[in-house]
């Protein structure tokens, strides 16, 4: 059975926000990525929300304490735990129920190792409320090396149109610079709990097939970690679900096709090939995806 996660009774928060951020923390984070991450979001021009931290399973004393200095000193902060590591559906869905008591309007992912832009938070919301049609919202990054220098860009289609016409052949959402509306989390949907890594990939296909809208924003709100074994740690699980979220996203939105499943199965072969090979065609990847959504 798995162990529930529980908030610590000396960092819990009593304010009702517009918006909750969350994060999980996970023993393989670094320390510095960690500072560098919690303060991008206390540093964010917009201040009404809740950080929620989520210490998910075991972790070293110095990212413990890193995460309890911070909540001492800023009352926004909520710590979570959990004694064995769950997953970060878990983590987040645990977060996304303990929310809906207090009406949340605006539901903010962060990782534990990239650094938000002051304003990515202020422009995501006014951009929201100028839009209220729009559920999910994300937008570019700039991607960075473990010394924080800019070694690439990630943009993606702009329209929900787009947005959804690319879901079938890849994850059209950077995960970590997205803001959903909790009007998504009250009709039911959450991160699927089995699947420990592409579940924000399963629930984008899942909420496009439900008629939800998103959008992405051109600009770059968020600076995205890749570090040198990037393209080594996808690892064979990872790259089976990333297979099955494709077939997934076809199936659901009734666009399977020759070429979208031949990129597929091509994508999968890839991802299991040696990493120069894969580096290699993560930098064509990328190339063509900004140059497509320019």
């Amino acid at each position: 059975m798995p162990q529930t996660y529980k908030i610590q009774k000396e960092h819990q928060v009593d304010i009702q926000p517009q918006a909750i951020v969350a994060m999980a923390v996970y023993r393989a984070d670094k320390e510095l990525w960690l500072e560098q991450a919690i303060q991008s979001i206390l540093d964010q021009s917009y201040t009404g929300f809740v950080f929620a931290i989520v210490i998910d399973g075991p972790v070293s004393n110095d990212l413990r304490e890193i995460v309890t200095r911070f909540a001492k000193l800023d009352k926004r902060i909520m710590v979570v735990e959990c004694v064995e590591n769950q997953g970060l559906s878990r983590a987040m869905n645990f977060v996304i129920d303990w929310s809906l008591a207090s009406s949340p309007v605006y539901f903010f992912r962060m990782d534990a190792d990239d650094i938000s832009e002051p304003e990515r938070f202020q422009t995501q919301i006014e951009f929201l409320e100028a839009h209220p049609h729009i559920d999910v919202l994300g937008s570019a990054l700039c991607e960075i090396n473990e010394a924080g220098r800019i070694v690439g860009a990630r943009t993606l289609p702009v329209s929900d149109k787009a947005i959804k016409r690319m879901l079938p052949k890849r994850c059209s959402l950077n995960h970590p610079t997205v803001v959903l509306r909790f009007n998504v989390f009250k009709h039911g949907f959450r991160y699927s709990e089995h699947l420990l890594n592409t579940q924000d990939y399963f629930l984008w296909s899942e909420l496009a097939s439900a008629g939800f809208k998103f959008t992405n924003l051109t600009s770059a709100l968020l600076k995205f970690r890749r570090v040198d074994d990037f393209y080594k740690r996808r690892g064979f699980s990872k790259s089976v679900n990333e297979f099955k979220a494709r077939i997934y996203a076809m199936r659901l939105l009734k666009r399977t096709r020759v070429r979208y499943l031949i990129y597929a199965v091509s994508v999968l072969c890839l991802r299991l090939m040696p990493s120069f090979v894969v580096k290699f065609a993560y930098k064509i990847d990328r190339f063509f995806l900004n140059r497509g959504n320019k």
